[in-house]
């Protein structure tokens, strides 16, 4: 009985007699199929091993006998390894006692526990079952790699490198490819490697490129895909308006605008860039003794004027360059009109008529249900009309038809609007006679002398009278003038002996406190009001003058 105890306890003390006999190995090590895995190992054997015969180390699947299966790696020549491996799992030299395993091109029957086996001659043959390999080959996820030169700068070569990660020297042949808008156009043979050089452009700012990896002879493939970030300077500048509390921004097609004064107006700049550039706003032309208005992309002018007209300029700036554009604003308004002005002359009735708008206002004249407008003239009246930027200006000259109902009026207009100014001619004046001047002219000679002592009769008497009136109070008029006015001289016919160009003498005029003859300016307005426009019932206004004599 005592061989049977001592059995255990001898066969116990043989394991524990052999402490050279250590393997370190990772026991757990997972891979990708279709990639390669190292797993580090060493060993350490007895000083009995070192002797003349040559050392062998193997690497075995697990349940397998090594006396007659074939191991899945072998450092020995002379023994055959399995189909399914051969090739792929690679011992390292194991004279410095070395057993770490390359495998290539994993599998997913690969997947499995694995021990490693040594042998020298006949006397050491050993298997390290106690600590063995657990391999997991799981599914291919891993995308390749694509390294940038950035920045990418717009007509500046790069080159785009592809590889991929776990990929291993000995395995199959892996083929790559390039696709996307911005290596469509390279050569064929420059899509076949695995770098690709190219010379970015706007254009492929935002665009995809992929690098595409095959396996030669395999199913297997992967990709990745990136988006290119390429930087470049302003271009495209454009300019978008939009008027009153409009929040949408339509693009301009020229670089003028005409806007009608009073609006509210905002003006946006856009520039195509990356990244985006820093843009403002400039009255006039940067460098050009320039006022900057705007830091931002958006202008606003609240209530838009005369004094608004001119060059606005928008500057893009960007490390890689600058751009600019300019915009052209006029303003445009409905006429303005000042007068008419009337005044009797020798040869008839003068008046003047004068209006501001933009465009530039058409003036016209309307006597009784005639309408004279341009210019022209005939025996009975002259008509002139000259226009300079914003102002037109007309005269109108009556020699004959003058009569004590006549009805006079101005007008102007153009696109935006409308006014005009009537002046009423009132009865209870007397208009110059026919044959008035003709008169003058023949007895000028004659008339001279007495007219003189006319002249001095009358101021000896006007004297004396306001020296009677002194104590009088004084009548004011609080009557508020208008535009338009006509100023009458004393229409009596003038003496022969005055010349055609000279006012008649002043006739003695009423005292203080007298009633005065009173006469009227009627001025019609319509259409658009410029500036501020107010709401009315009617689209014309009168307004009434008093209008004194010259001699008054």
């Amino acid at each position: 009985m005592v061989p049977l105890l001592l059995l255990p306890l001898l066969w116990g003390g043989s394991l524990q007699q052999h402490p050279g006999y250590e393997l370190r190995v990772q026991e757990s090590v997972t891979v990708q199929e279709g990639l390669c895995v190292h797993v580090p190992c060493s060993f350490y054997p007895w000083n009995s091993w070192y002797s003349s015969s040559e050392l062998y180390t193997y690497w075995y699947r697990n349940g397998d006998k090594t006396n007659h299966d074939d191991p899945v790696a072998s450092s020995n020549p002379d023994k055959e390894v399995k189909t399914e491996t051969q090739g792929r799992f690679l011992l390292a030299d194991p004279t410095t006692n070395n057993c770490s395993l390359d495998i290539r091109d994993a599998k997913r029957s690969d997947s499995g526990r694995y021990f490693f086996r040594v042998e020298r001659g006949k006397s050491v043959r050993f298997n390290y079952q106690k600590k063995m390999l657990d391999l997991q080959v799981t599914a291919l996820t891993e995308k390749p790699h694509i390294q940038i030169r950035e920045p990418l700068e717009s007509g500046h070569p790069t080159e785009l490198a592809c590889s991929l990660p776990g990929a291993c020297e000995g395995g199959l042949p892996l083929t790559f490819s390039w696709e996307g808008a911005t290596v469509d156009l390279l050569d064929p043979q420059t899509l076949s490697s695995s770098v690709l050089t190219f010379t970015p452009s706007p254009r492929d700012h935002g665009t995809n490129v992929t690098c595409q990896v095959k396996w030669e002879g395999s199913w297997w493939t992967t990709q990745r895909t990136i988006q290119l970030n390429v930087s470049y300077a302003p271009g495209n500048l454009t300019i978008g308006v939009s008027f009153r509390n409009d929040t949408a921004f339509k693009n301009l097609q020229n670089t003028s605008l005409s806007i009608l004064e009073g609006e509210a107006l905002r003006l946006l700049c856009e520039a195509d860039s990356n990244p985006p550039a820093k843009l403002s706003w400039f009255r006039r032309s940067p460098g050009l003794n320039a006022t900057l208005l705007s830091s931002t992309a958006i202008l606003e002018l609240p209530r838009v004027g005369p004094a608004q007209e001119g060059e606005f300029t928008c500057q893009a700036r960007h490390p890689l360059g600058f751009q600019r554009v300019s915009l052209s604003l006029s303003v445009v308004y409905p006429p303005q009109l000042l007068g008419p002005s009337c005044s009797w002359e020798d040869q008839g009735l003068h008046c003047s008529c004068s209006s501001r708008a933009q465009p530039a206002p058409s003036l016209r004249w309307r006597l009784g249900a005639g309408l004279l407008e341009g210019n022209h003239s005939n025996a009975s009246q002259v008509v002139t009309s000259i226009s300079e930027g914003p102002w037109t200006n007309s005269s109108l000259s009556l020699h004959e038809g003058l009569s004590r109902d006549l009805r006079l009026s101005c007008e102007a207009r153009n696109v935006h609007g409308a006014q005009s100014a009537s002046v009423l001619l009132l009865p209870g004046k007397a208009m110059p006679q026919a044959g008035a001047v003709p008169a003058a002219l023949g007895g000028a000679g004659a008339m001279a002398l007495l007219s003189l002592c006319f002249c001095l009769i009358f101021f000896c008497i006007v004297k004396a009278r306001r020296r009677q009136a002194a104590g009088r109070p004084k009548v004011t008029n609080d009557e508020e003038p208008v535009m338009g006015t006509v100023t009458w001289g004393s229409q009596k016919n003038l003496p022969p002996d005055a010349p055609p160009d000279q006012a008649p003498p002043a006739e003695k005029g009423p005292l203080s406190g007298e009633p005065q003859e009173v006469y009227y300016a009627n001025l019609t307005f319509e259409g658009l009001k410029p500036r501020e426009p107010r709401d009315q019932e009617a689209t014309s206004t009168h307004e009434y003058s008093e209008i004194k004599h010259a001699g008054q």
